[in-house]
């Protein structure tokens, strides 16, 4: 068994216990180790004994646990209150999840979704929230069967002393269990003997997901709310000119419109207070439908912005943002990128004498690869519903960031931290998008004015000409062959705007004697942010193509030309610092090598591979497609993946399929261009998205196992899925691909 801390002591705990008004009570870091979804046909108890931060127990042996992490479709509601049962030794029947409020006092140091983090940052913390309780609840039936505690076995909620032949039930000893000490440690199961985790559970919020009950942002509704819309620039690189809106206070169902600055310029602003646009008219009315005819009569006027720069922290690290003036088009931007100069390339690893060896090389392997801007698109747009009086705010919707956003719009109306509160809603999609919560601030800021509840709701035009965008990407590879076709040196080139996707000391870093990275960035006003899988979404695919493109050169297998230098990489690794297992990359490929049948053709089927690491997981995919029509079917996608211990299996398989799904979409079909800084698309019908029919005929997600800790789970499946896929349409096509997206409107291939 592995011994956990608890983290608190007796006088910690007597000023926790106070607040819970008895029975007993838990608290824990998230980060160091700590409305209800159940069955309506289930009987709740006369009285609960809370465990604060992650579980309460019922009279009547119910457990509610709390699950503290925003849920946006990545099923933490499900998989972290997983964690706390399997200690706990609770029948999961006899669970009701609920989602926990935002308190950054409880929840240290944050509460967030974002990163694939959830379950690894909460594995230690939930765990040993239900081991303590577990350990309490064994202490007060033995003192009161008189009886070691050592000899008290648990299972499915109940204390059994089976030397005396009694036991109980949970509920009949939370009470007592609450006046005990808090242990200082306490043993956690081994994975051997889990009988939760590695299961696979159904989502909680499943059933009211499929009968349409209000669980998003959208569906939620307050007595005399007003709705708010915004009106921002067409293009970035302008802001608003104030102008006249008496006519559109005139408009039917109009209560009011106003011009706002959502971030004065001397606020003190977060990494999460994105927003290119902060001067906005806002539009107030009774319906959505009658403020979305007077938003589309408004007639906006702007002016150009002027240069600036600012700076912000990103988690202990600051960063300065600059925006430049001027009127952008993705013309302008690919001869900025042709025209980057030596100086402008900043060298970040250089192993051996890379130069040398290219200088020697029998044949040299050039290829650049490129991917625009693109929009989140989530299915939700952007919304949330503020209350804001003189003395407090409360905001309720979908963010992915909801203590940081806390704290913005407590700075942003002056009020003190504890009188805002952040109340979270299911969230209809986020991919990184609702981690800048810029839309809170814009509600509070609303609110405020009007003196009233508002409802702020972006149209979908609203969402995909605001940013904020994934940045758009550029690669430039080279790669060194001796006489022998053996690799020699390897060089990657790498850049964005306004950010460079490299990241140095990964792979093939470490596998090659003379390497070289170096990247490059171009400033943009452009709005830029996380988008699922930052950076790798796009080096991924570079790398991987272009690996593929060396191994064809080498006269190699794919699969083995990378075996062979993860071998390298363990046995005889160059430096010190490169941030990948080599024996857990191979492990995957060699998985997915196994369940694909990789190495017996299959007539009329072209199959590529591709392996990556990121968000400390590490995936391997085989693409197999068929051409029909000139155009290219899925048949089928088999994906190896190992993120550690697997929590629940069916959430996991449903995270990698999603974003399997997602990157061949984004990689075959999405893209945001600029014209003078406007946005070329701004519905879905400019903006392509994958449709049912184009999704893969087939997936096939095999786990390593594996009993290291959780890793990350929502991301790592999408990078190399569009590299396996670019690979693939090699092999089906005899052309490859290096600038995405690889098809264009007219669904030939590009």
């Amino acid at each position: 068994m592995t011994t956990a801390n608890t983290t608190i002591n007796r006088r910690k705990f007597i000023k926790v216990s106070a607040l819970a008004g008895g029975g007993m009570l838990l608290s824990f870091n998230l980060f160091t180790g700590c409305k209800p979804s159940v069955n309506g046909a289930v009987e709740l108890p006369k009285e609960w004994y809370q465990f604060n931060g992650y579980l309460k127990i019922g009279d009547n042996g119910l457990v509610t646990i709390m699950s503290p992490n925003p849920e946006i479709g990545q099923n933490v509601k499900t998989s972290m209150p997983m964690m706390v049962a399997e200690e706990l030794d609770i029948n999961w029947k006899d669970v009701i999840v609920e989602q926990a409020p935002l308190n950054t006092d409880l929840y240290k140091p944050m509460q967030i979704a974002g990163g694939s983090n959830s379950i690894n940052a909460s594995w230690q913390a939930m765990r040993t929230a239900g081991a303590t309780a577990r350990h309490m609840l064994k202490e007060a039936a033995a003192k009161e069967w008189k009886v070691p505690a050592s000899e008290i076995e648990t299972a499915d909620g109940k204390l059994i002393h089976k030397a005396s032949g009694k036991s109980a039930g949970y509920g009949e000893f939370a009470s007592a269990a609450s006046k005990l000490t808090v242990p200082e440690k306490v043993e956690l199961k081994k994975v051997s003997e889990y009988k939760i985790i590695g299961t696979s559970r159904k989502n909680v919020d499943g059933q009211k997901i499929v009968t349409g009950q209000p669980l998003f942002g959208l569906d939620y509704r307050e007595e005399g709310m007003l709705i708010a819309m915004i009106v921002h620039p067409p293009a970035f690189g302008s802001q608003l000119k104030e102008t006249d809106v008496s006519a559109i206070k005139s408009m039917p169902g109009i209560i009011d419109a106003f011009y706002i600055e959502a971030y004065p310029e001397n606020m003190n602003r977060q990494w999460t207070d994105v927003a290119a646009f902060t001067k906005l008219l806002v539009i107030v009315g009774k319906s959505t439908w009658q403020v979305m005819q007077a938003k589309k009569a408004f007639k906006a006027e702007t002016e150009p912005i002027k240069g600036s720069a600012r700076k912000t922290n990103l988690f202990g690290r600051e960063i300065e943002i600059v925006t430049p003036a001027g009127f952008e088009s993705t013309s302008a931007h690919k001869e900025k990128i042709a025209g980057i100069s030596a100086r402008q390339i900043q060298t970040v690893r250089k192993d051996g004498d890379p130069d040398a060896m290219f200088k020697k090389a029998a044949t040299v392997i050039e290829r650049t690869y490129s991917c625009p801007f693109l929009a989140h698109n989530t299915m939700e747009p952007m919304n949330f519903f503020a209350d804001v009086r003189e003395d407090r705010a409360i905001l309720t919707g979908p963010v992915q960031t909801p203590s940081f956003m806390e704290q913005s719009v407590a700075t942003r109306l002056g009020l003190p931290l504890e009188k805002v509160e952040v109340r979270m809603t299911r969230m209809g999609g986020g991919f990184g998008r609702r981690l800048y919560g810029h839309f809170l601030v814009e509600a509070a800021v609303i609110s405020q004015k009007m003196k009233a509840p508002v409802k702020l709701i972006y149209t979908r035009e609203d969402d995909m000409t605001n940013g904020v965008y994934r940045p758009a990407y550029h690669a430039y590879y080279r790669a060194a062959l001796d006489e022998n076709k053996n690799l020699i040196a390897f060089h990657v080139r790498a850049g964005g705007i306004p950010e460079s996707p490299l990241a140095a000391n990964r792979f093939p870093a470490g596998a090659i004697d003379h390497y070289l990275a170096e990247q490059w960035e171009i400033p943009s006003n452009i709005s830029v942010g996380a988008f699922r899988a930052p950076r790798s979404n796009f080096i991924a695919c570079a790398e991987q193509s272009f690996l593929d493109e060396v191994a064809e050169a080498m006269g190699k297998d794919p699969i083995q030309f990378r075996l062979d230098l993860f071998e390298k990489a363990k046995n005889n690794p160059v430096g010190s610092n490169n941030d990948y297992d080599a024996d857990r990359y191979a492990g995957v490929l060699k998985l997915v090598r196994e369940k694909s049948g990789w190495g017996t053709p299959v007539a009329g089927v072209a199959r590529g591979v591709a392996a990556y690491f990121c968000h400390r997981s590490y995936v391997a995919h085989v693409f197999d497609i068929v051409m029909k029509d000139n155009k290219p079917i899925i048949e089928k996608v088999t994906t190896a993946i190992d993120c550690g211990i697997v929590i629940n299996p069916d959430a996991a398989t449903n995270l990698s399929e999603g974003a399997v799904i997602d990157a061949i979409g984004h990689s075959m079909y999405g893209a945001v261009t600029f014209t003078s800084g406007v946005p070329d698309q701004s519905n879905f019908d400019r903006y392509r998205m994958i449709r049912n029919s184009e999704a893969p005929k087939k997936i096939e997600t095999h786990f390593v196992k594996s009993e290291i800790e959780p890793t990350g789970m929502g991301e790592p499946s999408g990078p190399p899925a569009i590299g396996a896929l670019a690979n693939a349409l090699y092999r089906a096509t005899g052309k490859r691909f290096y600038h995405q997206p690889f098809l264009v409107e007219n669904l030939s291939l590009a």
